[in-house]
């Protein structure tokens, strides 16, 4: 479960971060294709958060949907995993969205 350790950084980046005051929510921007499940992040947070100022904080988690775009015609549609063939009838994709896995705000209180 890698979830756990990316978990891990972030909470001791934003320690590092936050000097005072309490963190009330992190902001996090996970894409569909970046090969992390939502649920286990939540529980890593809970558990990295213990004891630190993140404790009681809620995470926040906006997915962001795959995205690819046809070499061939250049259209777009959304993807899972492993794209259909565009209507072009090309399967020369290129991933442009649903890969990330950034951190979108702190609220501190």
């Amino acid at each position: 479960m890698h979830e756990l350790s990316l978990m891990e950084d972030l909470v001791t980046a934003i320690e590092g971060q936050v000097t005072s005051g309490r963190v009330a929510a992190v902001h996090l921007e996970i894409g569909k294709l970046a090969a992390v499940v939502p649920d286990a992040l939540q529980f890593s947070f809970e558990v990295c958060a213990k004891g630190t100022r993140l404790e009681g904080a809620v995470l926040r988690v906006r997915e962001i949907p795959g995205r690819a775009r046809c070499r061939k015609c250049g259209g777009e549609q959304e993807i899972d995993f492993v794209p259909p063939p565009c209507a072009c009838g090309s399967i020369e994709w290129q991933v442009i969205a649903g890969r990330e896995l950034r951190l979108e705000g702190v609220e501190v209180v």
